[in-house]
């Protein structure tokens, strides 16, 4: 199945079904931040999300228990993916410089960086 995708609100929707692992509307709605979306949004946007093949039901009756078809894991490769490819031309190096250079990365952090590339190397 070829990932697409997602909008900023399906997103949403999506980490708050990763996190349950499976859910009605409403244990969505309840995850949700301030100011919560009406019932009938979050319904509509889990059905697109369905429609997509991100998500997948089980019915009880007229209810319905939502849960992710795709992983976190699947879409974090596809997101870094096309980060990767379209911003920084499949560039690490490219994309770990522009983190040092805004600051997004300390220095816990790049020392952590470090030490996967040496476990990389002795491979």
């Amino acid at each position: 199945m070829e990932i697409k995708e997602l909008t900023r609100a399906e997103e949403q929707i999506m980490q708050v079904l990763w996190q349950l692992e499976k859910g009605y509307v409403k244990d969505v709605i309840d995850l949700l931040p301030e100011p919560k979306p009406a019932y009938n949004t979050v319904s509509t946007i889990i059905r697109i999300l369905e429609t997509k093949g991100f998500v997948g039901h089980t019915a009880f009756g007229k209810s319905h228990q939502y849960h992710p078809v795709v992983s976190k894991d699947q879409y974090q490769n596809f997101a870094a993916d096309k980060l990767l490819s379209g911003y920084f031309d499949n560039s690490v190096n490219r994309m770990l410089s522009f983190f040092v250079k805004k600051e997004k990365i300390d220095l816990k952090e790049a020392d952590a960086i470090m030490k996967l590339i040496e476990k990389l190397k002795d491979k």
